[in-house]
């Protein structure tokens, strides 16, 4: 029969405690925090001279027809996820003043003056359109965005996609109410 030989329960804590101490040290130190955020920047920096480098100038030096399909569908999938946020956040914050008490004081001001549901609605559909005509144009030539020679036309698309829903949630954003100061110094007793 083989014997094993096992330590005091204390002994078996204290190296668990140890073993979980380390955390604690690289949260604590400075000079960690340091090295990790000059990592992050690194990488960062990597991926950022990277799309520099295996997209924006080799498509401006010589077009390479599946990378123009993917930086046209990569912006349209940021405009895709932009009008999903809009309507996930916009939609469950419509909803949770939807559920404020009728009596509440607060609740109709606070409907009227967000008129969230608008915003929600107007910015959905213009990054949604956005996103969609940004998919046309990565495999049709013929919906093009960029079009130089009708001025008008550019004009038109850009203040709907990008002015317009811009502008509005600045406009809402300016009813918000200002954060209070101190108004009086009060002595401590």
């Amino acid at each position: 029969m083989a014997r094993t030989v096992v330590g005091p329960p204390a002994v078996v804590a204290y190296a668990l405690t140890e073993a979980s101490n380390w955390w604690d040290q690289i949260n604590e130190s400075p000079a960690w925090q340091d090295r990790i955020f000059h990592v992050l920047a690194a990488l960062y920096g990597v991926v950022a001279v990277v799309a520099l480098i295996v997209l924006w100038l080799i498509i401006w030096w010589k077009p390479i027809p599946p990378l123009m399909i993917l930086s046209k569908m990569f912006f349209a999938g940021v405009s895709l996820f932009a009008a999903l946020g809009f309507l996930v956040y916009g939609g469950r914050l419509f909803l949770m003043l939807q559920r404020f008490p009728v009596e509440s004081k607060g609740r109709r001001k606070k409907l009227q003056e967000a008129y969230v549901g608008y915003v929600t609605t107007i910015c959905f559909t213009c990054f949604l359109v956005r996103g969609i005509m940004m998919c046309f144009n990565a495999f049709d030539k013929a919906a093009d965005l960029d079009v130089l020679d009708h001025p008008v036309l550019n004009f038109i698309y850009y203040l709907l996609v990008e002015i317009l829903p811009s502008s509005l949630v600045l406009f809402i954003l300016r009813k918000l109410p200002p954060k209070r100061g101190i108004t009086q110094y009060h002595p401590i007793r």
